[in-house]
């Protein structure tokens, strides 16, 4: 099993929709984070003939042209959990205000840019409580968080997303998914798995302000430039649901849910 398909508790979240009690090896590959190349990341060590499990026929056919194989189109792990948990999936009764998530970086690389910019662009487009979720990587400079924090902004975390089969926060996406109902909004200053995630229960989205930057970026990736030609729509302050919720199903490939006998023969799991 690659490591990265443990990310944000994702084998687990998938072992339980398919009726496991804990993962065990998936064979193949899992997409771990919303993606505008080939699913994964680049100089991922794939091994040939092995599967790659995606979110989505966009992912696919971009692998495809990179002349990649052995594609299965599964969905997003999130999509299983709003299975597993629909009671979760609604929006609370006392939800109000915006949860925004800054651009974040992860171990190998940092990002570059000005949070107190962001606190701006926060205070220009939204009204009533503002929780900001920074990633564990942020989170942990206190630096970083006092910017939001002086603001007057709630500040979290969903929790470490785990490496290497170390230190995996099995709850991640279910922190998320409690905070994420607890809002009316959801926004970032790039698009990205939590906005979508957001959209996918209900949240009116927002894109904007100082995209920041990623130290050492792959060129691949084609940067924010290239995410604002293929999803234009996208990038707004206030994005229309009924445009948001087309896009995030197509990417969150909702239309590919597999049912737990397909998840168990597809990773090869027997209960």
């Amino acid at each position: 099993m690659h490591h990265a398909n443990h990310f944000y508790g994702h084998a687990h979240i998938m072992a339980k929709y398919a009726g496991l009690e804990h993962p065990t090896r998936i064979w193949g590959y899992l997409q771990h984070g919303w993606n505008i190349l080939d699913g994964f990341a680049v100089g991922t060590p794939f091994v040939d003939g092995m599967p790659k499990f995606v979110w989505s026929d966009g992912v696919r056919r971009r692998g495809w042209s990179m002349d990649r194989r052995n594609y299965y189109i599964v969905g997003a792990p999130w999509i299983y959990l709003l299975e597993n948990e629909p009671e979760l999936a609604k929006q609370a009764p006392d939800a109000e205000g915006t949860i925004f998530y800054p651009f974040h970086g992860w171990e190998g690389q940092h990002v570059l840019g000005d949070h107190g910019r962001i606190v701006a662009d926060i205070n220009k487009y939204e009204e009533g409580p503002i929780t900001v979720c920074l990633y564990w990587n942020e989170y942990r400079v206190p630096e970083i968080r006092r910017v939001y924090e002086d603001a007057g902004f709630r500040v979290i975390t969903h929790g470490y997303r785990g490496l290497y089969w170390k230190k995996t926060d099995e709850e991640f996406l279910y922190n998320q998914l409690n905070e994420l109902r607890k809002h009316k909004r959801v926004a970032s200053n790039r698009l990205g798995s939590a906005i979508f995630y957001g959209i996918s229960v209900g949240l009116q989205p927002g894109v904007y302000g100082d995209p920041m930057l990623l130290q050492n970026e792959h060129p691949a990736f084609g940067g924010v430039a290239r995410q604002k030609r293929m999803w234009p729509e996208m990038h707004q302050p206030y994005v229309p649901m009924e445009t948001a919720e087309a896009i995030t199903r197509t990417e969150l490939g909702s239309d590919y849910l597999a049912s737990p006998e397909e998840i168990r023969e597809l990773f090869r799991w027997e209960i």
